[in-house]
């Protein structure tokens, strides 16, 4: 624990203050409660392929969440969120080192995530560890037309510290 905040397994009851945190931070495209059910249900037991984590702040309130998706060698970074009170802490970065933990678990030889091209604060979080762009995804954030840039960062075989 760092700061006060305290990361842990995302569970179905962490469902209702996530999607807060999402309207806030992603008012056009937040996901539903029912995207964030399906992917918990893939999150646990032996076929997992799934990982999902809140970061818990002073008096359970929610600080920030992740999530990433496995498969085939391939991982996927689903959703980085952190409060805006949360901004600069480092949580961005804890979040996404728990994440690349479990790809490694996963047996994940990359991962890949997509970034708003305007949101130069995370692909800077994403280029310090290693992530490297590959392509864009013409108009993926709607609405708005935004365009996505699409990272990888290569896992296994590479030496690479995770």
């Amino acid at each position: 624990m760092t700061g006060g905040v305290e990361l842990r397994e995302m569970r179905w009851w962490d469902i209702e203050p996530v999607l807060t945190l999402e309207d806030d931070l992603f008012p056009e495209d937040a996901w539903s409660a029912g995207m964030f059910w399906s992917e918990l249900a893939h999150s646990r037991g032996p076929g997992a392929t799934r990982r999902y984590v809140v970061a818990e702040g002073p008096g359970g309130r929610l600080a920030g969440y992740a999530g990433l998706a496995a498969a085939g060698g391939l991982g996927d970074v689903q959703t980085i969120a952190v409060a805006r009170e949360q901004w600069g802490t480092g949580l961005g970065a804890r979040l996404l080192t728990d994440l690349l933990q479990h790809a490694t678990a996963f047996e994940c030889d990359e991962v890949l995530l997509e970034v708003r091209v305007d949101n130069t604060r995370a692909q800077k979080l994403y280029e310090r560890f290693g992530f490297e762009p590959i392509g864009f995804r013409r108009g993926y954030y709607q609405p708005g037309n935004v365009d996505a840039l699409v990272m990888r960062l290569t896992v296994q075989g590479t030496g690479t510290d995770i």
